[in-house]
């Protein structure tokens, strides 16, 4: 059996060109797993030995090589038996282990003298007068009749690894440079709840605990996901997807304003339950550009289109403040606070409002102000204002539930 090269050679162009794997390289692994695959059958042990293949002609040489060393960059010891030798050893390490309990660094750093690697620098100038200390001496070795059977099997055996390797790397490549971001494939297949996503060359999972609640999907249906994990494995690239990550939310968001998408928006803090609700902060690095009307867009267009991948997840986009109790009161959006008392040493805030905004700010089941307190960071209790005696307070209760009322409805807006 003998290489085919013009068909290799074609194949290290078409490589070179569509895998963009320089066929320098993998000539230099095919020399290195044919230098591997001669010492295994031909070598000794602590040879050091190289090949050089050439294309044109199919023929390869072999040589070993030894590095020039001398007393200063090689201790040098006697060959007296193998008992003497571990003796030797031992006595290396015990002098090794002594330095390394008192502190003291071992200054020998010279490499142990072996001859099938080494050559000393006086017999190296017999065979190169000018030859320095560190150089390569060049021994040829005979060439077997055999090698050219082995020769095509590792070459070939060569390619397809490079190929696999150069898929891998490329994949790592391309994918690593999207993770944080938003992808897009077809749905290939759906197996135990978890579904699989074909990008092409390779394949994701958005596993169940990453799909939004009450989501469908069919094969060969396009589908959206947060990419935040690339991850190689033994079986290939793994691709970890997601829906329901507060990041996925955020990275639509910046599909649709420019200005998120440029930063002078920016969405501060995001508290997420996937199909239900969520909740947004945002604030603007430009006085002249308001951060909710940005997110919200011309007619509300662009978070109803955030909804829409969302399956209808409603969204609040909340104002942010550095200062925590007015950024708390406005978590509670779209209720209406009278009053609010924090204590930073537990991280809590005490929150009053009208009686009859009592069920609004807390939600269904809980939702508002369970999303308030992911979005703030805060543990939050909240009380209704008592009830006023008829007077002047009493009006002034009304007005400000009329004024409570106009702002949920600007904001449901």
């Amino acid at each position: 059996m003998s290489l085919d090269l013009k068909t290799m050679r074609l194949a290290l162009e078409q490589l070179e060109e569509e895998r963009k794997i320089p066929k320098e390289k993998i000539l230099e692994a095919i020399e290195q797993a044919l230098a591997a695959a001669y010492k295994k059958d031909y070598g000794k042990r602590d040879q050091i030995i190289r090949s050089k293949f050439d294309i044109e002609t199919g023929k390869t040489d072999f040589y070993q090589v030894k590095v020039v060393v001398d007393e200063t960059t090689a201790r040098m010891v006697e060959e007296e038996g193998d008992k003497t030798s571990e003796a030797s050893k031992a006595s290396e390490l015990s002098k090794a282990s002594e330095s390394s309990e008192t502190g003291e660094e071992n200054e020998d750093e010279r490499v142990r003298f072996n001859p099938e690697k080494h050559i000393l620098l006086e017999d190296a100038k017999k065979i190169k007068k000018d030859v320095e200390l560190g150089e390569e001496i060049v021994f040829p070795l005979e060439s077997k009749e055999d090698y050219g059977r082995i020769a095509a099997q590792t070459a070939k055996q060569v390619i397809i690894q490079r190929i696999r390797e150069a898929e891998r790397e490329s994949i790592v490549g391309e994918f690593g440079a999207k993770q944080s971001d938003i992808v897009s494939g077809i749905v290939q297949k759906i197996e135990r709840g978890n579904i699989y996503v074909d990008f092409g060359r390779t394949v994701g999972i958005l596993p169940q605990e990453e799909q939004i609640p009450g989501e469908q999907y069919a094969r060969g249906e396009r589908v959206k996901a947060y990419l935040y994990q690339v991850e190689e494995t033994p079986r290939g690239i793994s691709l970890r997807l997601s829906r329901t990550h507060p990041k996925f939310l955020e990275k639509l968001f910046a599909l649709e304003s420019p200005e998120v998408a440029s930063g002078v928006v920016e969405i501060k803090s995001i508290a997420r339950e996937p199909g239900s609700r969520s909740k947004i902060a945002v604030m603007s690095n430009d006085e002249n550009v308001d951060p909710i009307g940005s997110c919200v867009g011309q007619k509300g267009i662009r978070v109803v289109t955030v909804m829409g991948e969302l399956s209808g997840e409603k969204i609040d986009i909340i104002p942010w403040f550095a200062d925590q109790a007015q950024f708390v009161s406005a978590s509670l959006s779209p209720a209406k606070v009278l009053d609010i008392s924090i204590d930073e040493a537990i991280h809590k805030a005490q929150v009053e409002v009208a009686s009859d905004q009592l069920s609004l700010a807390i939600g269904k089941g809980g939702q508002n102000v369970r999303l308030a307190a992911k979005l703030t960071g805060w543990k939050i209790d909240i009380k209704g204002a008592p009830e006023a005696s008829k007077s002047s307070e009493t009006s002034e209760a009304s007005e400000a539930s009329e004024t409570s009322k106009s702002s949920e409805e600007k904001e449901t807006l």
